[in-house]
């Protein structure tokens, strides 16, 4: 129900890097998280990174950990998601979805944005 709008997909090579933004455009008071989940093709839609409200706390899917990074700020409405390091199996489209949910539970999301394409060739 809060408008999100994704940008920074892009295509690049294996090895490059490329930064998502995400916009709340809308109500965000009650937003407790902001997540990054991807829709590879022929693949299940995965869950990829979360960040809390406030930013205190981050979750990283095994496949990223240690390559991506979440963060917001919270004057600009903003979520982003550094990719460094980028895999061809990171060639998704990539959502971000926000929660209501106190928890943050990764089956709790129901604002979605329309998707960013990110393409890594090798």
């Amino acid at each position: 129900q809060v408008p999100l709008v994704e940008s920074g997909g892009g295509l690049v090579q294996a090895g490059d890097c490329l930064r998502l933004s995400c916009a709340a455009t809308g109500r965000t008071f009650d937003i407790y998280g902001t997540g990054w989940f991807r829709h590879a093709r022929r693949k299940e839609r995965a869950f990829t990174a979360v960040i809390t409200a406030t930013g205190g706390r981050t979750m990283y899917a095994d496949a990223v950990k240690g390559r991506f990074t979440v963060s917001r700020d919270n004057i600009k409405n903003m979520v982003y998601l550094q990719m460094d390091s980028l895999k061809p199996e990171d060639t998704a489209v990539y959502y971000c979805a926000a929660t209501r949910d106190p928890l943050v539970r990764i089956g709790m999301f129901d604002s979605w944005g329309q998707g960013t394409q990110v393409t890594v060739s090798s």
